[in-house]
Formats: structure tokens, sequence, C-alpha cells
């Protein structure tokens, strides 16, 4: 069994488990906005002193800011994937190949109304 299926298969079981790792992707983001404003100075100071190496430590530091975001949401909405839904997706503009942007908006936006339809 995949560590996808057994994720899901958690999260229905304890939905409270699924409503807090949303709640810590909430919490995270607000945190992030919240000291990013607060911590301006200080931060963009940091960053003059040694722009080689503080520069990329920041951006670094951000990236894996927005993979946990993005992971405890993942791992919040995992509850409302169908039984027959298979746990690694992509979109058709993405599969078919195709190289028009109008297609692959087209297809995007196709999927999105999909998932729209499956979470309600």
């Amino acid at each position: 069994m995949s560590v996808c299926r057994n994720l899901k298969g958690y999260v229905r079981k304890h939905e409270h488990m699924a409503d807090f790792f949303s709640l810590i992707a909430i919490v995270l983001l607000f945190a992030t906005l919240y000291l990013g404003s607060v911590y301006y100075s200080p931060i963009s100071s940091w960053m003059k002193q040694d722009a080689i190496v503080h520069v990329p430590v920041l951006v670094g530091s951000l990236i894996a800011d927005v993979f946990l975001i993005f992971l405890c949401l993942n791992i919040g909405s995992a509850r409302f994937a169908g039984e027959d839904e298979g746990c690694f997706h992509t979109f058709r503009g993405r599969r078919s190949g195709s190289g028009s942007i109008g297609i692959m908006f087209n297809s995007w936006l196709h999927h999105i109304e999909q998932v729209g339809r499956n979470h309600r």
C-alpha cells in the first residue's frame, strides 16, 4: 500500500487530524505574512550584509515554507478524495503534450471545475 493511500485512510478515520492540518496551513500562511511585514527592516538589512549567502537562504526558507503550506493543505483535503480516485493526477493539458497555451488553459480550467464539483 502506498503512503498516499495510508494517509487518505488515516485522515478519513480521524477527521479532526485533517482539520488540524488545514488549520496549520492557514496559520503558516498568515504567520509568514505577519512575520514578513513586522520584520521587514531587520530582514532586509540582514540580506544586505552578505547578499550572496543570505538571499539564497531566504529564498530557500520561503520555498520550504510554501512547500509546508501545500503539504498541510493536501493532507487536510485528502479526506475528500474519492475511493476510486488515484493519488497522483494531472490535468489533461500537461499529459496531452499540446503546445497551445489556450488549449492548456482550457484543460486546466476544466480540471479545476471538476475538482470543485468533487469537493462540494
